[in-house]
């Protein structure tokens, strides 16, 4: 039993993994490299990598009031994950 939990887990992580990658393009394609080359109208910082921990703040911050009257805790959550991905790819960008 245990090892059909394992394969199943293994299957979902797959699937969930398959489908933040979508999202993250999908947006990506929507949004043009915002994250990566920001327009700066406000923002002024340089840095990509304080820049998507700056959005990741907003983003928690929205969780943690739990208020989804314009968005899900899954789309939040979908929007942070891929931000911790674009984060980890200017992170090794920067080396």
């Amino acid at each position: 039993m245990k090892e059909k939990e394992e394969m199943n887990m293994r299957k979902e992580i797959k699937k969930t993994s398959n489908e933040l990658r979508d999202f993250i393009l999908a947006k990506n394609d929507q949004y043009g490299n915002s994250v990566g080359q920001p327009i700066r109208v406000f923002a002024q910082s340089h840095s990509s990598e304080e820049l998507i921990r700056v959005r990741m703040d907003d983003k928690l911050s929205r969780l943690a009031r739990g208020n989804d009257s314009m968005e899900s805790d899954e789309d939040v959550i979908m929007d942070l994950a891929g931000y911790c991905i674009l984060l980890l790819i200017a992170m090794r960008e920067q080396l």
